[in-house]
């Protein structure tokens, strides 16, 4: 009877088991509210999961919760991705959670995730980065005129910048039809084509609060524009697709202004310390100028300007005599030349070698009429010869000695096999033919 009786711990051992071998429980989705959540530091972390009707517990480990963008908190909706196991100690089971995300939000982060994947292969983010000028005139400002954006933009450039003129397009930066309001200021700024830099910015929020900055129409929009764009959208933790389209990213607002202008006194001062080396330098140059003018005025070419050309005459003279001679050398040389040239004419006269060429056209022709002449007489001997062998081999001369051969039918009878009592057969002579009929056969017998 006590072998029918388990003990706690095998059974908990064996729904361990039971629980880890289910394939249905190795990689279970589930979205639920954060409940029984308290922070450790560096630490692994305990909470619950539940819902209207059940709860569930669940551990997440150091490892997994530091790979977490945002910071869980209770009473928020999440959805976990886990396996379900059983704490043996406890005898209760429980999910170990391996990713995590804001329930609600987690098709916002696959949607902004493929639009990135596809805005990085047409080249939208890599693309060359305009250049921001150094001394803006104008400067338009596309975020909301009631958010502190605006505020920090017009305090930052007054104090560092203030002969820069700031134009607000006023813009919904949150909400459903704020994606088609900034594209649409974009496409005004680019109309009037007067502004220098273009800022886009509004203040930090959730990923749907920022989602308009993370539409294609307006990263598109971004990236056709002329105008170098500073992009200052949410925290600096925060990175939308327009930061990564625009020209320059700034973190905040303040750090947006001060990129796109410089600061006014810092300029002046450098202004001044240029005039300053560029009179300076000037002066050097003139005091250098004016000395050199009075080494000039008292040397010898003004005192004394005939003895500016007596080194360039005899130098004249020289290279006259110089060109006589090497005209005389060239003429020498020349006549030698020509000379030559007439001697190897005469020798290649053409009328020695056509009389020449004649003569052994002459005898070329002679030769071949010779040829000819035997040619033609060996052909003669040789057709004599063929005519006179033809005519001994011919059956005419053949008969002429008393030859006959008979035929029947216009065939040659060889054999007296081919003939039989009372055949007409034509016996043929060299003067003629007679008909005549068998009348009796006479084989020999083969010996």
């Amino acid at each position: 009877m006590t072998q029918q009786y388990l003990t706690v711990t095998a059974l908990t051992k064996y729904l361990k088991r039971k629980f880890d071998a289910d394939p249905y429980l190795g990689r279970v989705y589930l979205t639920g509210e954060i409940s029984n959540f308290r922070l450790r530091a560096n630490a692994h972390q305990y909470f619950s999961l539940k819902d209207d009707r059940a709860k569930i517990s669940a551990i997440m480990f150091k490892s997994a919760f530091q790979k977490l963008k945002f910071q869980p908190k209770e009473g928020m909706k999440v959805l976990v991705v886990g396996r379900i196991s059983l704490y043996e100690n406890g005898g209760s089971y429980q999910i170990y959670v391996e990713h995590m995300e804001p329930d609600g939000v987690g098709a916002l982060y696959q949607a902004l995730a493929e639009l990135k994947e596809k805005l990085s292969k047409e080249g939208l983010f890599e693309g060359i980065k305009k250049p921001l000028p150094r001394y803006p005139k104008r400067i338009a400002v596309i975020t909301s005129p009631s958010g502190a954006v605006i505020r920090d933009i017009i305090t930052t450039v007054k104090r560092r910048y203030p002969i820069a003129q700031l134009v607000l397009f006023p813009t919904l930066v949150q909400g459903e039809q704020a994606a088609t309001d900034i594209v649409r200021n974009i496409h005004r700024v680019e109309e009037q084509g007067d502004f220098d830099t273009l800022i886009i910015g509004r203040g930090g929020g959730s990923i749907e609060d920022l989602w308009p900055f993370n539409e294609e129409q307006v990263a598109r929009a971004i990236y056709q524009t002329t105008i170098p764009v500073i992009s200052s959208v949410g925290h600096e933790t925060d990175v939308t697709i327009a930061d990564l389209v625009a020209d320059v990213r700034a973190a905040t607002p303040t750090a947006a202004a001060e990129l796109a202008v410089p600061v006014l006194a810092e300029e002046l001062l450098r202004i001044r310390e240029k005039q300053t080396r560029l009179e300076q330098s000037f002066l050097y140059q003139l005091q250098q100028k004016n000395e050199r003018f009075k080494r000039l005025r008292n040397s010898y070419v003004f005192l004394q300007p005939d003895r500016l050309y007596e080194g360039q005459q005899v130098k004249l003279d020289k290279m006259t005599q110089r060109l006589s001679q090497s005209m005389q050398t060239i003429y020498h040389e020349k006549s030698q030349q020509s000379q030559r040239i007439v001697a190897r004419l005469e020798q290649q006269n053409p009328a020695g070698r056509i009389r020449e060429t004649a003569q052994q056209v002459a005898f070329i022709d002679k030769r071949l009429n010779e040829r000819m002449a035997h040619y033609m007489e060996m052909r003669q001997q040789r057709l004599v010869s063929a005519i006179q062998q033809l005519d001994l081999l011919s059956p005419l001369k053949i008969m002429g000695r008393g030859y006959s051969y008979t035929t029947k039918e216009d065939k040659v009878i060889k054999s007296v096999e081919d003939l039989t009592v009372k055949d007409q057969v034509t016996i043929h002579y060299s003067d003629g033919k007679v008909i005549a009929a068998v009348t009796d056969i006479e084989r020999f017998e083969k010996e």
